[in-house]
């Protein structure tokens, strides 16, 4: 039977009445063509379900095509209330600044994490993508990252990218406050942290890496 993954993305399209935010397409579409190629089933969901607001600054003029392309499959995403965690067998959060806005207070999203992982399914994540895993816990109380070495968008590329005064907190900052082992790599450097089935990526740079990883571990 053919792999499924669920793809979660954000719903919030501002950072403040002046600057507007969203999904950062490539971390989307990325994986979304990577997973098609190996004839995987992908559902996208987000918070409110329907259209799903890109970031205009992920749509630089030198993107290929078939990135710019991908937007269509987020034209009318399914609202995460109504997905079951049993039919999947990954749950993938690309990022954009969108995410520090609505992923990390949704319960239903948070629920959905645990279940994936204490059922031994991959939880995947990239750049803010992360933001979803700052509330997540298991159901032993204890934060899903707590021990686990993870990384995501580090305080120092928030900063190069002059949002650090926008966003609601750092996320590495965050994320640390749950006890993992947070690991950097120089910004904008293709990294990503594997610890059992949690997958993390640092950027968008990293966001192949993380598609192959999950790739590799369904096939394993």
């Amino acid at each position: 039977m053919s792999k499924k993954i669920l793809m979660v993305v954000t719903s919030a399209n501002q950072i403040n009445s002046e600057k507007s935010t969203g999904l950062w397409l490539s971390e989307f579409a990325e994986p979304y063509i990577e997973f098609t190629k190996e004839g995987y089933n992908i559902t996208v969901a987000s918070p409110l379900g329907g259209k799903t607001p890109v970031d205009q600054n992920s749509l630089s003029a030198d993107l290929p095509q078939e990135i710019v392309d991908a937007q269509k499959y987020l034209a009318n995403t399914i609202k995460l209330d109504e997905i079951i965690a049993s039919d999947y067998d990954v749950i993938f959060l690309p990022g954009g600044h969108g995410t520090m806005f609505d992923l990390p207070d949704n319960e239903k999203l948070q629920s959905l994490l645990s279940q994936f992982y204490e059922n031994d399914k991959i939880v995947a994540a990239v750049c803010h993508g992360p933001a979803g895993l700052v509330n997540a816990k298991l159901s032993n109380g204890k934060y899903l990252v707590e021990g686990k070495r993870i990384t995501a968008f580090t305080d120092s590329e928030e900063k190069a990218a002059g949002l650090d005064q926008y966003m609601p907190f750092l996320l590495e900052s965050k994320l640390r406050e749950a006890g993992p082992i947070f690991v950097t790599a120089a910004d904008w450097s293709d990294h990503y942290e594997v610890d059992g089935n949690l997958i993390t990526g640092q950027n968008p740079q990293s966001t192949l890496s993380v598609a192959k990883e999950i790739i590799a571990k369904l096939q394993a």
